[in-house]
């Protein structure tokens, strides 16, 4: 199964507001119908709720939203939507990763500790905080039905600050990184990882592009995630397992194959050993759990 790639300038329905970057309207929008399907954005996706009830699948999870819990999903994270009550009223906000988000990714953001886009898939708000994210909400709806080019910096300002907002909610859920000394290597261990996993799986590897020895990388990260290195470099190659049983239609050898496993006995073995159950049975329970 291929997974379809949703564009946020298909969802700019008004054509001259094509140079927008960002988009809002209702749950029940009838451009909304592609989203029950699997497929994944490249652009970020906030959703809640005022009324009744959605389930949000994200990756190999999902979230039940209703009033007072909301939910932001990443580009390329697969995800679609289902079991919407009939009663179900709310909003969904798309903006672009780019223009409003990669200052917050990259600076604001990097205090925060690894699985930052888990820890956002459902966030249980305040009566007061939800109220303000009603607020900056409706604010940006404003923006989108008039636009103009400081309106438009307007509703960038809205987006950070209602993200800001969120991760706030979190605090003390999403340990901070505060040594910063090596708060640097950690993300950038962080970032290489997750574009060179399929090639490179050895902590050697990683240590050597960051220029300090195994056993420094294995401290630092240590320090900052509890885990070490090893453990988070085969945390992300079960993340691809996951997202390869569920979402396409390749065999085990394939999949072994992509993520350069020298066989599907080698795949088997290493989904044994981290997870106690056959690649078989992962992929059931998977099935199963999405199928509920």
């Amino acid at each position: 199964m291929e997974v379809a790639r949703l564009l946020l300038k298909q969802y700019i329905q008004k054509k001259e507001d094509h140079n927008l970057s960002f988009r809002i309207f209702d749950l029940a929008d009838k451009s909304l119908e592609g989203y029950a399907q699997v497929h994944k954005k490249d652009h970020f996706c906030l959703i809640f709720l005022t009324q009744g009830s959605i389930k949000v699948h994200i990756e190999d999870s999902f979230h039940v939203l209703s009033p007072g819990k909301i939910s932001i999903i990443f580009p390329d994270q697969i995800q679609f939507i289902s079991d919407a009550s009939d009663d179900a009223i709310g909003k969904i906000v798309l903006f672009d990763e780019v223009l409003f988000c990669s200052d917050i990714l990259n600076n604001e953001l990097t205090v925060y500790n690894v699985n930052l886009t888990s820890k956002l898939g459902c966030v249980q708000l305040t009566e007061t905080e939800f109220q303000q994210v009603l607020q900056y909400t409706s604010a940006i709806e404003s923006i989108y039905a008039f636009p103009s080019l400081i309106k438009k910096e307007q509703a960038r300002f809205y987006i950070k600050i209602l993200l800001l907002d969120i991760i706030e909610a979190l605090h003390g859920e999403i340990p901070m990184l505060q040594h910063e000394t090596d708060k640097g290597i950690y993300i950038q261990f962080k970032k290489t990882l997750n574009t060179r996993y399929k090639e490179h799986r050895t902590v050697k590897y990683y240590a050597d592009k960051l220029a300090v020895s195994t056993k420094k990388l294995n401290a630092i990260t240590k320090k900052h995630c509890g885990h070490t290195a090893i453990s988070a470099i085969h945390y992300r190659i079960l993340t691809e397992i996951k997202r390869q049983m569920l979402y396409s239609d390749l065999s085990h050898k394939q999949i072994a194959l992509d993520l350069g496993f020298s066989s599907p006995s080698a795949l088997h073995k290493f989904v044994k050993a981290k997870l106690k159950e056959t690649p078989t049975d992962l992929q059931l329970k998977l099935e199963q759990m999405y199928n509920a």
